[in-house]
């Protein structure tokens, strides 16, 4: 196998890379730079911290209400049980987000999969 085989349409690569990765790396260089000398329990740290759990916890719950596209197809008992379990893994993780995250869809695909 070639390398134009393997990678395939290489403009689309470099169209991807200059829309989604260059712009990206440019606010996380700057939110470094910034914030490089903020105390992490300032103020302004705990309110952005708070506004960002608080933009997750309401697109959860609009996925979960309202599902998009296949998510759909799952049941409503698994979706609020997949959340469920994703609070109960926050709460037992000193409050990580990624924890509760995680837990929860690994729990919804494992659901999705038992159901069939």
């Amino acid at each position: 196998m070639t390398i134009v085989q393997l990678i395939g349409d290489w403009h689309a690569l470099a169209v991807l890379f200059v829309a989604g990765v260059i712009p990206n790396q440019i606010w996380r260089m700057l939110g470094l730079w910034f914030g490089g000398g903020i105390d992490e329990g300032s103020e302004l740290l705990v309110w952005v911290r708070a506004v960002a759990t608080a933009i997750l916890a309401g697109v959860i719950a609009q996925i979960v209400v309202e599902p998009p596209g296949a998510l759909a197809s799952v049941p409503d008992g698994l979706r609020y049980g997949a959340v469920g379990a994703g609070l109960v893994a926050f709460l037992l993780t000193r409050r990580s987000i990624f924890a509760g995250v995680v837990t929860g869809e690994v729990f919804m695909l494992a659901g999705k999969w038992w159901l069939g």
